[in-house]
């Protein structure tokens, strides 16, 4: 299902990337990251490309806004991981993954995202 796709992960605690990345490791996925900071993730997304990415959507107390418009722009679906419940403004259509993860629910997300 995701096996084989390159998945940017952009979240800035690090256990919480950690968790992430093996869960996607272990379907077989690769997970690109973590990417903790705004300014590096836009950077990595105009440099490289992605089949999907998953992104928090506080940095370090920052929108994750401009990564979104970034991931947008070169046509990368992504989901908004949070710990908000919903996010506001532009992207509040986007598929939503809650805080803390339920790697099923993760592992669904992304597929559906790749489906589209």
């Amino acid at each position: 299902m995701i096996g084989g796709k390159r998945i940017l992960v952009v979240e800035d605690e690090f256990i919480v990337a950690a968790m992430l990345c093996d869960i996607l490791e272990d379907e077989g996925a690769i997970p690109i990251g973590p990417v903790g900071r705004v300014s590096e993730a836009v950077s990595m997304i105009e440099q490289d490309m992605f089949d999907v990415a998953v992104l928090d959507w506080n940095l370090h107390g920052e929108s994750s806004e401009p990564v979104a418009l970034a991931l947008a722009a070169r046509g990368v679906p992504f989901v908004i991981a949070t710990g908000y419940g919903a996010v506001d403004g532009v992207f509040s259509d986007r598929p939503i993954l809650g805080k803390p993860y339920i790697p099923q629910v993760l592992l669904e997300r992304i597929a559906a995202l790749l489906a589209d």
